[in-house]
């Protein structure tokens, strides 16, 4: 297990290196002059030329990459072109946000997909089946932003009962924190749910009908103990693997979603580097994407293994 985890974590570092210049090329492609646009559209050009050399911007983009990765290695991302602060910094200001978002959008697509989808598998043909087939049909079909915007009028504006945007952090307030928590990880929550459902259904319907849920059964098992011990666990396999990929994506900032609610995270973060084109901010934020994408699929592939004893690697 140990040789696997250094493969593993070898290869991310080379997977690491080539999003590194991907995003260094595209981002410097990108029509737009950031020292232009930080400051504003009187300046003179001394002021103009020694910010450009102060940020590296005067140097061939081969150097420029090589100063920012070799800083990047070592924690420094750099300094925003539009607020001056460490990037790292930023970076770190806006983590819980999305963490807490990511975390709560995964409890609620867990709860959700389990629940519709063995009840659905279990019932299967009955209307309790084509209810939850519904359900993550119209789940799938909706875009979040829209379903967001919606959640807003209705119990944010309409009904006034939860606080239609904003971030407040969980150390000031905890209960404001999860009144502003509720919308957005349910807007996400559905939409990765209705995705997580369908191969819950699919998964559980597959262990139903293997051999050693019938041996089970021969046995005298009770149905709850086959259900947990049995078919639940056999058909986490599939669905680990799809709900790793779906935090992966909730970690990466989603950015539709945090613009709508203005909740400060990654996303939003990253959605404003663009908008100032601020290069260090937005190589910085991919960059950290890219690292949370090879660590979920890292721990899911080791918890293949834990979930069932026969792989090995």
């Amino acid at each position: 297990m140990t040789g696997y985890i250094v493969r593993r974590v070898m290869q991310a570092a080379g997977v690491l290196f080539g999003v590194s210049i991907l995003v260094f090329l595209l981002i410097h492609v990108v029509p737009g002059d950031p020292v232009r646009l930080a400051l504003g559209t009187r300046f003179d050009p001394e002021t103009y030329e020694a910010l450009r050399q102060r940020a590296g911007l005067d140097q061939p983009l081969i150097v420029q990459y090589f100063n920012w990765i070799t800083s990047a290695a070592t924690g420094d991302l750099g300094v925003s072109f539009r607020s001056g602060r460490p990037v790292t910094q930023m970076i770190l200001g806006r983590l819980p946000a999305t963490l807490s978002l990511a975390f709560g959008a995964i409890v609620v697509a867990l709860v959700m997909s389990f629940t519709l989808g063995t009840i659905a598998a279990l019932r299967q043909g009955s209307k309790i089946d084509h209810v939850a087939t519904a359900i993550s049909q119209f789940g799938i079909s909706i875009p979040d932003f829209w379903m967001g915007i919606l959640l807003i009028l209705l119990f944010g504006l309409q009904l006034d009962l939860l606080p239609p945007s904003g971030y407040v952090s969980p150390l000031d307030d905890p209960w404001r924190f999860l009144q502003h928590l509720v919308m957005p990880a349910v807007t996400v929550g559905v939409v990765s749910g209705s995705i997580l459902t369908r191969f819950v259904r699919s998964s559980v319907l597959e262990a139903l009908g293997e051999d050693y849920t019938r041996t089970a059964r021969s046995k005298g098992l009770r149905e709850r103990t086959i259900l947990v011990g049995h078919i639940l666990r056999n058909a986490l396999i599939p669905t680990i693997t799809v709900t790793g990929l779906q935090l992966a994506y909730l970690l990466s900032g989603v950015v539709v979603i945090e613009v709508v609610f203005s909740w400060s995270g990654l996303g939003l973060l990253a959605y404003d580097a663009v908008l100032d084109r601020d290069y260090p901010v937005l190589q910085g934020a991919v960059l950290l994407f890219a690292v949370f994408f090879l660590l979920v699929n890292l721990i899911v592939d080791l918890l293949y293994s834990y979930v069932d004893p026969r792989i090995r690697y």
